[in-house]
């Protein structure tokens, strides 16, 4: 899951891969609760990292990417 947040608190945007079906095994949180995402709010590794690295290199989204606001 690739998240861009603003600021502490804010509700981010996380980028998607719409029309996946069904969801992946989740994952445990540092307090013992079990999160779990369907696959249409998460992203294949490699598309996460080049996300990423443009995200890094220029404090934004790149055109072809596909994201929702969380609000």
């Amino acid at each position: 899951m690739v998240v861009l947040l603003e600021g502490e608190g804010g509700p981010g945007e996380h980028a998607v891969d719409p029309g996946t079906a069904g969801s992946s095994d989740g994952f445990i949180l540092s307090n013992g609760q079990g999160d779990e995402y369907p696959d249409e709010d998460t992203v294949p590794i490699r598309e996460a990292f080049r996300l990423v690295e443009h995200i890094v290199g220029t404090g934004s989204w790149p055109a072809d990417a596909r994201w929702v606001v969380d609000r």
